[in-house]
Formats: C-alpha cells, structure tokens, sequence
C-alpha cells in the first residue's frame, strides 16, 4: 500500500461502515433531486498533486447523504489522471471532465492537469509551516506561546516563517537539525516521539507529515529561495450538509488557492473544529458524524484563512408538515431556515402582548391607558401596522438610538474629556438621529472630523481615545463588528485577520493631530499630514489598508477621509451588515451574528441569507434606519409569541417564537417612573427627565447602575447588560425606587378622592403596568388582601408594588 492509499484507507472505512445502511434505504427513496461533485473545478499542477473527490446527493426535503463510495466515477480523458480510492491524480498534461453516476443521477466537474511530470520539491512556506501548525507544534500552548516552551519558540500558527527558520535552522546548531544524519535530527525525533518530548508524539514515523519533514532535511534544510506563492483563500465543501438519523456521515474537502493560479488539497494539513460536538462531530481528517438533534458550524482553517461549513442534524423518521409561509422577506427567510431544523414557529402574539412589546422597543415607554385603549377598541386589519409608524415618528425613538450610539462611541466625561464636550457630542449624535440623518452619513462626518471639541462635536471620536491602534480596534468593532485585538500580536488564530491587516487598518490613524484650543478645556483635532505605523516583525512602515481590502491612493488627502468613504460604501462588506444585525437584535433579542461586535468566520449568522437581506435592504433604504425597523416589527417573525411548543422549545437562535427580554436599566426607570406618575433629576436635565436622555456616561444613580447601565469604558456590546443579579431584587423589594415613587406619585390616593372602586383601581394598575386587564383570579385576590390590610390604601400601594416588582413588568414579551 502506498502512502497515497494509506492516508485515506482510515476514512474509507470509516464512511463504508456508516453508509451500508444508510444509503441503500436512501437508493430506494424516490426523492432524490440533485447530485453533487466536489470540487466543482480541479486543477492538478506537477506530479506530487491530487485532489480528493466527493459526491453529495441531496433529497427534495433538504437532507443530503454522502455517495462518494457508491457512485460510478469515470474520467472522460483517462490519459490525463486516474482516480484512486476517490483521489484524483495526475498522469499527463491535458483537460477533461470526471463524471459521477448515482441513482439515475449525474454531476460533474472540470479538469486540468498541468507539469504532470514535474516532481515538486519540499517548500519550507508551503510545505513544513502547514505541518508543524498541522502537527500544533505553534500553537499558543506549545512552542507558539509567547516565551515559547522547553527553550524553543515558534511564532503563533506561523505568522512569521523566516522567524521560525532562523530558530529551528540557526538558533542552537546543529542539535536542532542534523544534516549529516537528517534522521537523527532533533525537530525531527521529538516529533515522532523517538526521543523524550513534552509535547507527546505529534506524528507517526512513516506519515505523510513525517516524511514531508524528512525530506526537508534530507534536501539540506533549506529556505525558499524565493518568495513562494501566498494563499489567498480555502473552500471547504460541501458549503452545506444536512443529515438525518444519529451516526450519519459526511466528508469534508478543503481546497486553498495561491496567488499563481495553483491549487492545492488541504484536507490532510487543515485543521479541523465545531463550535457543537454535540450535533456535528469531526475528525482530524473532516469526517463529520450527526448526533443529537441541532446545527453546527464545522471550520477547517489553513494558513491564515479560517472557512466552515453549516452543518444541520435532524433525527431520523421526524414527521413534519411545513407552515403556509406568509409576511414580509424577513418571515420568508426565516421561514426556509425553520423548515430545513424541521421546527413549527410558535403563533402570533396577543394585541396587548404586541401593543407593550413594541411600544417598550420603539419609544422605551409603556403604553398609557388612553392608548391602550385605542388600540384595543381599533378594528382594523393594519392596526399593528399604523402603530408602528406612529411610534416611529416620535422623538423617544431617537433618543433611544442615541443613547446606544452614545454607549459605543463612549460619550462620558473624564480627566480628559470635560463635560461641556460630552454634552455637545450627546446632544450632536441625538440631533443627527432626531432629524433621520442616514447612518453612513453620520458615521463618515464622525471619522472624517476636524476641528475643535466644542465647534464640531464629532471630533470627540478622536479625543475619548488618543490611542493609535485602540482607535484602529473601535472603529472596525464598532463600525464593522470586527474585533482585531488578536491580530496586534499574532495573526488571528479564528479569523482572517493577520497583522499586516491590523497595522495596515491602523495607519488610517497615525496622523491624527491634536492641540489645546483658546478655551483649555477644548482640544483641536486636525490632520498633522506625517507619522507611520511600524510593523512589529518587520519594522517597517506599513501603508494604509483597508480591512479586507485594497491599499488605497492617499497622497494629498486625509487618511481618515479615505476610509470613511470605504466604510460606508458598499464596497466594504462589513458596515451594513454590522448596523443592520445591531438594529436586529435590538427588537429580537439575539443577533443573527451574536455577540453582534464578533462577527468572524468562527461566529457565523445563524441565518446567513437573512444577515445578507438585512444589510442590503439597510444600504436599498439609503441608511433609513426608521424603514429597516418598520421591516422587522411589521414581519410575524418580531410579532410571534413568547410561549415556545413542544417542537420548538431547544431552539434560541432561529427565531421560532419571541424571546424573553429584560428591560435595560435607562428605559426600565423611565417605565417604573411613568407608570408611577413621579419624575427623576439627572445632572445637567431638568426635572422629569428621561434616564435614556442623560448625555454624560459618567452620569448615573444606584438604581441605573445595578440593572446594568453601560459606564461606556469600552466600545464593547457587553457592557449594557440586562443579566438578571441579587442586588436588583433587594433593591426592588427594599429601595426606594418602587415604593418611593409609589408614595411620591400618589397614583392610588388621587384613584381613591376621585371615587374609584377598589376592583377598579386594581384594573387600572394592571393596564398602566403590564397592558392588560388582571384575570379573575389575580383581581380575586389582590381584593380580598386589600380588604386584610384595613386601610385602601395601604393595601392598593401593596398590590401596586408587587406589580411593579414582578417579573411581568420587568420584562419585555
């Protein structure tokens, strides 16, 4: 057998023992509709290549059944290659078309052979990085660690090859490598753990790795003596995989592709992780095996590229009947993703649970009892409709969106941002939002800024932080729902993102200038033309590059106006995607990618079609921001129930039925403070004042900071948070804020002068606080204990705190 043959003959046999039976009950169904080939495209270049070859057959309902070992495989022009045990390989040069045969079913793909006969020699770039990252000898628990181990350091998954030569090649002679005896090498013992190794065996003697390594050294151990073609990006396929019955199997293809046209297999040196081991288990080799019922996301990341693929696990013999689909795109999208997870949503909520729902998400107040009423005795069809428009036109709507932009961009005073700046650029952001200023307008008058902090209040952006590279990582978090931080260090071990990305977006900032104004407490931000961003490794200057993107023509312009241009143009794939899915978990609870500020390969959407649709529809509305929430409350998706059934109740990210939301601290106070009639005094506001108004982050009281208010110290999602604690129940139930602002509002006593009934009474709390009318049975009750207590009063105060404090009315649902 030779090593070819070796290599695959474990994944051979572990596909025939999973596809005996799976697929001659699949033969005898008679709904298959396509057959797959994988690769679409191969192209095979010198004698050394290959390419491992898959067939995917794919059933009316979606589920798809890995056929590679029983279909009829032939190569139209048997001269060029021969397929070995589903590995192409080359035999002369020439093109043709392989064909696979299943079912009644065909598909296939190109080939191209080129330099058939051309042995390839072992590249240390191409060859021995991929194997040692393979192996995980760079790795941040190994030798990648940033003091290295045992006394030899690698750089982090090999983000600095000529580093890492120097130290295997040079570092310690020839104790590391042994050119007179390659065999007897040291890198090469330890790691087929014919010697004490603290790392363990990381290969086996005779493996494809080992001998790869074996020749290097046997080759004299040389570096590339020239620049070796880059990768510039990995497939991995099937792009989708959904498979039915615990135990079902398919393989996985990575293919990378190099900037001299090449391609290369790359199944063997990827290295293979899911986010669910539960649901979609996967082997070093990208064998994935279903399990529990659920989906996963399957990644294989080469060089610096990270690529997955979604892979869904259904039991096996689930009875399903899928839904009318009605709504807008939103329920339309999401509706194909329920129905390949074979999940029922849940029904539409109740006009009372829509009326405070939406009302609470739009404006962050509750609806009055005059509302409530109107909406309620309203008969017509469009009814939800028309009160979402009428909320949009209200200007609490834009003081919400505000105050989220306020906690990003953190607006807060300190010792270097004085309070009269903090202000202006509160009161800018609001006005910019109140007067429906499009999204990437304000954020390209945020970037571009210049001028002093009062004159142009934008220019707090550069003041809030002065930090070079920290200004880099807000804008492409905040902006773009990148983090780049791992990328200042070492290339991103779960993204794309490698250094030269992270110090190349960062020169986009190193020519910021700063001075004192006439008023010492004003700064004057201007573009000072001069100053770099060296690069760690190299030292060198790096030029201004756009993040995933080209180097662009500065000269003569302000950097920072460049990228504000690119940012918002639809060139950049990341901004209108980013605003978009911010907006959505807003009204939904959970991002489509969550957390929204990580969107990364290894974070993927949970519904990539509606990622995509949002974004596009956002930049279709010119950045309208009011139309993109029209879109998602009037869909039945935002309008669903909070009660999951029986079929649903797992799933939390695919949107089934409506989440539970806690109220977030600003417009939980508001609420408690219009539902109690009484009003609160924030610095620099006047009496009544709304919390979700306060400009200042520095800004806040007791009540605020112990429902999680954000103190805006990072530009960070995470840190308004709605994380239910103990100290917020024994503030409800002992501080001042319930029963104070009960007390101070005086609610029950005015009820009880104008003549009220107690029942009465009970029933206007219950609309004022929660939007509905008590049942029976609570009305029953909360009557006979203000009957107890002796005093009306007394006891209706009682029955108005103990709504105030239930869960009822502190979430939204």
């Amino acid at each position: 057998m030779d090593k070819r043959t070796a290599l695959i003959c474990g994944l051979s046999l572990w596909m025939a023992m999973r596809l005996v039976a799976g697929t001659s009950a699949a033969e005898s169904a008679p709904q298959w509709k396509s057959l797959k080939v994988y690769p679409p495209q191969v192209k095979l270049t010198g004698a050394a290549d290959y390419q491992n070859m898959i067939a995917v057959a794919e059933r009316e309902d979606g589920v798809t059944v890995d056929v590679t070992e029983n279909a009829t495989w032939e190569l139209d022009n048997p001269a060029i290659g021969e397929l070995k045990e589903y590995r192409l390989l080359p035999v002369a040069d020439g093109q043709g078309k392989l064909v696979a045969q299943w079912n009644g079913l065909s598909a296939t793909t190109e080939v191209v052979v080129e330099n058939a006969q051309q042995p390839k020699e072992v590249s240390f770039h191409l060859d021995i990085m991929p194997v040692l990252t393979r192996a995980g000898c760079n790795t941040g628990s190994c030798h990648g660690a940033a003091r290295g181990k045992d006394g030899f350091r690698l750089s982090l998954f090999g983000f600095d090859p000529v580093g890492d030569y120097h130290r295997i090649t040079r570092e310690i002679g020839f104790r590391r490598i042994n050119l007179a005896v390659p065999d007897q090498s040291l890198v090469y013992l330890k790691a087929i753990g014919a010697v004490p190794h603290s790392g363990g065996k990381r290969m086996e003697p005779g493996s494809v790795y080992a001998e790869t390594l074996l020749a290097w050294l046997r080759n004299g151990a040389p570096l590339d003596a020239t620049e070796p073609p880059k990768c510039t990006k990995v497939e991995l396929f099937p792009p989708q995989v959904v498979l039915e019955g615990d135990g079902a199997a398919q393989r996985l293809v990575a293919v990378a592709h190099y900037s001299d046209g090449t391609t290369r297999d790359v199944t063997n040196l990827a290295a293979f992780t899911t986010n669910n081991e539960r649901t979609a288990a996967v082997t070093d080799l990208g064998a994935v095996t279903a399990g529990v019922r659920g989906e996963a996301f399957v990644m294989a990341r080469f060089d610096t590229h990270t690529v997955g693929t979604q892979v869904l696990a259904l039991p096996a013999g689930l009875q399903y009947s899928a839904p009318e689909v009605t709504g807008n795109y939103i329920d339309q999208l999401v509706a194909e993703k329920l129905k390949r997870l074979r999940i029922p949503p849940s029904p539409l909520c109740t006009d009372e649970e829509f009326l405070r729902r939406v009302t609470i998400d739009i404006v962050g107040l509750l609806p009055t009892e005059e509302e409530y009423a109107e909406f309620m005795a309203d008969t017509s069809p469009d009814k939800r409709a028309k009160w979402i428009d009428r909320l949009l036109e209200r200007k609490e709507f834009s003081e919400i969106w505000a105050m989220k932009w306020a906690q990003l961009l953190k607006v807060k005073s300190n010792n270097q941002v004085s309070y009269k700046a903090a202000f202006l650029y509160s009161s800018w952001l609001t006005n910019k939002i109140a007067n429906n200023t499009p999204i990437d307008q304000i954020v390209r008058e945020l970037l571009a800024s210049s001028g002093g902090v009062f004159e142009q209040p934008a220019t707090n952006f550069y003041q809030v932080e002065r930090d070079t590279l920290k200004t880099a990582e807000n804008v492409a978090q905040v902006f773009m729902g990148i983090r780049t931080q791992c990328a200042q260090c070492h290339n991103h071990p779960f993204d794309r993102w490698t250094m030269d990305d992270y110090y190349g977006f960062a020169s986009f900032f190193s020519q910021i200038g700063r001075k004192t104004g006439e008023d010492y407490r004003e700064v004057i931000i201007f573009n000072r033309g001069g100053g770099e961003v060296n690069h760690p490794v190299t030292g060198k200057p790096v030029p201004p590059t756009f993040l995933g993107g080209p180097r662009p023509e500065i000269k003569g312009r302000d950097r920072r106006e460049v990228l504000a241009e690119w940012i918002t143009s639809p060139d950049n794939p990341y901004f209108a995607t980013s605003i978009a899915n911010r907006v959505w978990k807003h009204f939904m609870g959970v991002g489509i990618v969550d957390p929204v500020d990580d969107i990364r390969v290894s974070n993927p959407p949970s519904n990539p079609a509606l990622f995509q649709e949002l974004g596009r529809r956002l930049t279709e509305y010119q950045f309208d921001m009011k139309q993109l929430v029209r879109d998602i409350c009037n869909s039945e998706t935002y309008q669903r129930s909070t009660l999951p059934n029986d079929q649903n109740a797992f799933d939390t990210r695919n949107y089934a039925y409506a989440q539970v939301r806690r109220i977030p601290a600003e417009m939980l106070l508001d609420c408690i403070s219009q539902a109690t009639n009484t009003k609160d005094k924030f610095r620099g506001l006047p009496l009544g004042a709304r919390a979700v108004q306060i400009a200042d982050g520095g800004t806040s009281n007791y009540f605020l900071t112990t429902f999680g208010r954000s103190p805006r110290d990072t530009v960070c999602e995470c840190e308004a948070s709605t994380d239910p604690s103990l100290s917020q129940a024994l503030h409800l139930i002992n501080g001042n804020t319930t029963q104070g602002k009960i007390s101070q509002g005086k609610l029950v006593a005015t009820w009880l002068d104008q003549g009220l009934s107690v029942e009465e009474i009970i029933d206007r709390i219950y609309v004022r606080c929660l939007t509905r009318h008590p049942t029976k049975r609570e009305s029953d009750v909360l009557v006979k204990m203000v009957a107890e207590a002796g005093d009306p009063r007394v006891g209706l105060e009682d029955a108005f705190w103990a709504v105030l404090n239930s869960r009822e009315f502190m979430f939204n649902h």
